[in-house]
C-alpha cells in the first residue's frame, strides 16, 4: 500500500491541492489525511474512491493491481487445473 499512498501524493501536489483540502472534502482532520498519505492507514475501497473523486481520476490511476498479484492468481489458477486433471475432478469447459 505504500506505492498507493506515494501515488496520492505525488497526484495531488501536482494538482496544487494541499493535505488540508484534501482533508475537508473527505470530511477527515488533515492529520487523518496525512496519515493515508504515509501508508498508516490501510487504503480501503471507499478512501481510494474518495480520494480518486476528488482528484478527478480513476481510482486505477492511484492504485492498480501488480503485475505480480495478477501473475501468483494466474499461477495458482493453472495449479489448480492441475491438481484436477491429475484427481479426475472433471472441470467445466468454461475454465479450460
Amino acid at each position: 500500500m505504500r506505492i498507493c499512498s506515494q501515488n496520492i501524493r505525488k497526484i495531488r501536489r501536482s494538482k496544487d491541492f494541499t493535505q488540508e483540502y484534501m482533508a475537508f472534502e473527505m470530511g477527515i482532520s488533515q492529520k487523518a489525511y496525512s496519515d493515508i498519505e504515509n501508508a498508516k492507514v490501510k487504503i480501503n475501497l471507499e478512501i481510494l474512491t474518495k480520494i480518486s473523486d476528488i482528484l478527478d481520476i480513476k481510482p486505477s490511476e492511484i492504485c492498480s493491481i501488480s503485475d505480480k498479484c495478477s501473475n501468483d492468481f494466474e499461477d495458482k489458477y493453472h495449479s489448480l487445473l492441475e491438481y484436477m486433471k491429475k484427481n479426475d475432478i472433471s472441470i467445466p469447459k468454461e475454465y479450460l
